[in-house]
């Protein structure tokens, strides 16, 4: 089962900009080796990352087979409301996964 890590702040300053990271546990295989048969190994990677905060989208990024296997991701937004960050990301061969995050703005 693949797991995701997400590191947001708990508390932040109204307008104080936040760093988010994630970073999603998968095997990612880019489509382009072959067995010691010449048969092909099937692609399997994360096509897509979004990130939602109170439902907007913040954040988005497509992902491509040169990618990493467990895939890190940092970017950064403004704290202007305390809220939930929600935080999917998508794959080939149905995969999908969800993590969230709550933070308290003062």
């Amino acid at each position: 089962m693949p797991a995701a890590l997400v590191n947001v702040p708990a508390k932040a300053k109204r307008g104080a900009i936040i760093e988010i990271k994630t970073l999603m546990s998968h095997v990612m295989e880019p489509g382009y080796r072959h067995t010691a048969a010449g048969d092909a190994i099937p692609r399997d990677i994360i096509t897509s990352f979004t990130c939602r905060f109170n439902g907007a989208e913040i954040f988005r990024a497509d992902l491509y087979p040169a990618i990493a296997a467990n895939p890190f991701l940092s970017f950064f937004t403004t704290a202007s409301e305390s809220g939930r960050f929600e935080f999917e990301w998508i794959g080939d061969n149905g995969f999908v996964a969800n993590a969230s995050a709550v933070i308290t703005v003062d």
